[in-house]
Formats: structure tokens, sequence, C-alpha cells
């Protein structure tokens, strides 16, 4: 079932990660968005609606990159009817009290109705979605996977460089509203970002792909 991948989810907000023992794990697929396969140290999660006698047959023995390697994601797109989104570092962050936004300095506004592309597509892998915008870029949070609290930012490319990226990103940790710690999601190429999200608190704690619907 699914509340396996919730648990895991869990439990690595509180530091407890799954045994670095070159295993996979097969967990049901949380319905009805995303599948997934996520990476941590040493083991693998297949959030997916498969057999894990498929996943063990597909995989080669003792390579521990496979899981997020093409050849085994791809089988599972093929296998699932869905495609791989993308392939990101995740990276996980405390929680700030909600006055920490404010003390940022930016001048944040709740956005409602915004057609930007970017807070579309959060829209169609988030729940409960809010944005908010300031000169030069936004910041939304939203509930991904299994119901974490996730956090995008996005910097307008005439406010580059400028530390705007690294200061929306630590309002995220805030805005949140949570006490359960915020997570995001990074292309690893866009070295820009990665850097932003660090600075800001983030830790990285593993990698994955999300398979979603074609």
């Amino acid at each position: 079932m699914y509340e396996q991948l919730t648990q895991i989810i869990a439990d690595v907000e509180q530091g407890r990660f799954p045994a670095a023992d070159a295993g996979v794990t097969v967990v049901g697929q949380p319905p009805p968005r995303d599948a997934a396969v996520l990476a941590f140290t040493a083991h693998s999660v297949v959030a997916a609606d498969v057999e894990p006698e498929w996943v063990t047959r597909v995989l080669p023995d003792g390579d521990l990159s496979a899981p997020l390697c093409p050849p085994f994601l791809g089988a599972l797109t093929v296998r699932l009817g869905r495609r791989v989104s993308n392939i990101d570092l995740v990276c996980l962050a405390e929680p700030l009290p909600a006055g920490a936004a404010a003390e940022s300095g930016l001048e944040l506004q709740e956005l409602t109705g915004s057609s930007h592309p970017r807070v579309l597509r959060s829209r169609r892998h988030r729940d409960d979605v809010a944005v908010w915008g300031t000169a030069g870029g936004w910041v939304s949070v939203g509930r991904g996977l299994a119901g974490r609290y996730e956090v995008t930012v996005e910097v307008d490319e005439n406010h580059r460089g400028l530390g705007l990226g690294r200061r929306l990103a630590a309002a995220g940790r805030a805005l949140a509203g949570t006490e359960r710690p915020v997570w995001a999601q990074i292309t690893p190429g866009n070295a820009a970002s990665v850097r932003a999200f660090l600075a800001a608190g983030y830790r990285p704690v593993g990698a994955e792909a999300l398979l979603v619907p074609e």
C-alpha cells in the first residue's frame, strides 16, 4: 500500500533513512497522480503499481544507480503507460516561524489565478497550492508526493544573480505554515537553483524521478 511511502517520507523528515543495504523497496503507488522512484544512500524506493518480482527481474544485480538510470525508467514508463517528468535532486529543510517570511525583507503578495506556466505546472503536480509574488520572482508551496510539503521558486531573468532565489527559498520554509520539514525538487543542472536552496538552509537527502500520466 502507498501508506508505506508516506511512512518512508515521514521517517526521512525525522532523519531516519532506509537502510543503506543496496536494496530496493517496492511500495504502492500514491493514487492517482504520481508514480515515483526515489534514491537514498545505497537504497532505492519504487513507488508504483508493479510487482516486486518484475522490479527484481528488470534491475541488474549490484548496480546501485540502476533504479534512476534510463533502462529501468524506460521499462517502467512502458509498464505504467506514463512518462518521466524529470530526475531531480531532492532537498529538505526545517520549517521557519511564520514571521520569518516578513523578516526576509521581501514584499510578498499572495497571488490567485496566476497563468504563469510554472504556476500551472505546480498545480498539476501538487494540491493546496499557494503562490506569493514579489518584484522579480515568486514562491509557491503545495502538497506533493504522498502529501509532503514542497517549495518551488522562480526568478525572472533580469533579477538573477542578486540573491533573490535564496531569499524566496528561505521564505518558503515559513510560508508553508507547517511544523513538518519542507521539500524541494531541483533539476541538478540548474546550478544556480541548487546553490540558492543550499544557501537557504535546504540539505540534499536523495534524488527522485516522478512518472506522470502522458
